[in-house]
């Protein structure tokens, strides 16, 4: 192939490219599926699920934030760290990941997993390369963990116990799946009411976890069959905006001190920083889209799931919405995570525009097309 040849095949492949993404975007935006902000609308016998506005595309990301191609080093000193937000399907995730080809042995029946390298114990270490529920165990760094925590956490934990060689220098990658920030709502009441608590969760921020002033809780025991306006009523309740607190550094916002600046300044900085954090993840995926999520992990990082990720129809959350929640109620659900409803666009975009990327490389013998 000649030189102006390979320049203007190069040229082409970029105008796929292009192309490709604006058709995504484009279908993105009127697709009656694919934006996360649904709205409640009544029918004779049921509510159904729509498209409540069609988000403006306002950008579109750079080479450096799309391309994700990471040569992940399993046998090295590589570790992937999982931040697990709540109803995301990040126990789904999880367990794929731990069925990763020569990736960890499960005990049958428990929820722990060995995932030391390909090699450590006959070599005598305990150096694992996964640090997730199954691996190392909530007690590693509290339950459910977010960003904050586990920035801060992880990589103590790992010197402290002193898993495989501590005079090397560990790369840390964080993976994350993050969902429609309704169902996602809704899908934890449902969980809540079904006895779930997470009361054991540290919450820790700059050295300490929120005193009782701080974080109050919205239940005495516990808070099974809690109606959804209750739910929603409780000020403090952790289920509002959740993905956006969990990836945000919440030490820019005096962490749990909810006086340390005025509230719509702290929402705004703490949007400001998921969306960063969000961007610079080694990985994540969407909880709606298995397939598309599993094709960029793959490509992401050059390793292969034995089963293929499933995508789930008519979940509990989406049942919930058609059969549980009253127009007004979806409205105050939909004011309450303003946040998490803004940072979704902006991880659906950057999901889509990574995925036609990372198709256009695939195509291109694993290089830019440009």
């Amino acid at each position: 192939m000649t030189s102006g040849t390979s320049i203007s095949y190069k040229f082409y492949i970029f105008v796929v490219v292009l192309l490709a993404t604006a058709l995504f975007l484009f279908y993105d935006v009127y697709n009656s599926e694919m934006y996360q902000c649904l709205a409640v609308t009544y029918s004779s016998s049921n509510i159904a699920l729509m498209n409540d506005h069609k988000p403006k595309v306002s950008r579109l990301f750079g080479i450096k934030t799309l391309d994700r191609d990471f040569q992940f080093d399993m046998e090295g000193n590589d570790v992937m760290v999982v931040l697990h937000i709540q109803k995301t399907g990040g126990s789904t995730f999880e367990r794929h990941l731990v069925k990763l080809e020569h990736a960890c042995k499960c005990i049958q029946g428990t929820k722990r997993c060995d995932c030391s390298r390909p090699g450590a114990i006959k070599k005598g270490k305990r150096d694992v390369w996964l640090f997730s529920r199954y691996s190392t165990g909530w007690s590693s760094c509290g339950v459910h963990a977010d960003w904050t925590e586990l920035t801060s956490c992880v990589p103590k934990y790992m010197a402290k116990k002193n898993v495989g060689d501590a005079r090397k220098k560990r790369r840390y990658f964080y993976v994350t799946m993050v969902r429609n920030p309704i169902n996602r709502y809704i899908s934890e009441w449902k969980h809540v009411q079904r006895g779930a608590t997470w009361n054991t969760s540290r919450h820790m921020c700059d050295g300490r976890s929120p005193t009782d002033k701080e974080l109050p809780k919205c239940y005495k025991e516990e808070w099974l069959d809690v109606p959804l306006d209750e739910f929603m009523n409780c000020k403090y309740n952790l289920a509002n905006n959740r993905q956006t607190r969990m990836l945000a550094d919440l030490s820019l916002v005096g962490c749990y001190n909810l006086t340390k600046m005025p509230d719509e300044e702290r929402k705004q900085v703490m949007l400001r920083s998921a969306k960063r954090n969000l961007r610079r993840l080694a990985f994540f995926g969407l909880t709606e889209y298995q397939l598309e999520s599993q094709f960029l992990f793959e490509e992401t990082f050059k390793l292969n799931f034995q089963i293929p990720f499933e995508q789930m129809n008519n979940t509990k959350a989406e049942l919930a919405s058609a059969t549980a929640v009253t127009p007004l109620q979806y409205e105050r659900i939909k004011q309450l995570n303003s946040l998490d409803i803004d940072l979704y666009t902006f991880a659906r975009t950057l999901f889509i525009q990574r995925k036609a990327l990372m198709e256009a490389k695939k195509n291109n013998n694993g290089m830019l097309p440009f």
